[in-house]
């Protein structure tokens, strides 16, 4: 299931994460997270996938499309 940029600016809330912390803990640019947030461009799939990785490691669950819309939560 691809990250969309409204998972990934949820996920940062839940997690209480700025742009910048993500970028820190996936290894990409600041600019990375903020044009893929802003869906401005989508990143290079080891990118997108490290700010996935990063997101799931602080405890994000990501919801896949289920007729209701993708989602996410954190973990018990």
């Amino acid at each position: 299931m691809p990250l969309t940029p409204a998972q990934c600016r949820a996920a940062r809330g839940l997690v209480n994460w700025s742009q910048t912390r993500l970028a820190e803990e996936a290894g990409v640019s600041r600019a990375t997270v903020t044009s893929f947030e802003a869906e401005k461009r989508t990143p290079i799939g080891n990118n997108i996938e490290a700010i996935q990785v990063s997101l799931e490691a602080a405890g994000v669950e990501f919801i896949p499309e289920n007729g209701s819309g993708a989602g996410v939560r954190l973990r018990k």
